[in-house]
């Protein structure tokens, strides 16, 4: 038999910022988690809990903030959780750097 001329490209996960809808590669998003503590950001992205994906920028969390990410979460956002989050949202970019050849959120990709 002829061997194998080719191997399996790598997997890459990918997860869905629930501000625009764009899906992008894990690495690419902030993850968000609820905990029994409450809801805070993870930065590893392996703290226990569910959670949820963000994009590193303002317009994707203000978007979130108003409701997508309690939903993704299954949970309602506590006040203290709510103000530690836009603290966090504060230092983020107005837009989030775009990945090459990936589309802009809110932008379709033309058919030819």
């Amino acid at each position: 038999m002829a061997a194998k001329s080719k191997s399996k490209p790598k997997h890459i996960p990918q997860r869905t910022c629930v501000g625009c809808r764009q899906v992008l590669p894990k690495r690419n998003l902030i993850r968000v988690v609820r905990t029994e503590e409450g809801v805070r950001v993870d930065p590893t992205g392996k703290l226990a809990g569910r959670g949820a994906y963000l994009h590193d920028a303002k317009r994707c969390w203000e978007q979130g903030l108003k409701g997508s990410l309690a939903n993704a979460l299954r949970t309602s956002i506590s006040e203290q959780d709510l103000v530690a989050l836009t603290a966090y949202m504060e230092g983020l970019p107005e837009e989030a750097p775009t990945e090459e050849g990936a589309p802009q959120a809110g932008k379709r990709l033309k058919k030819e």
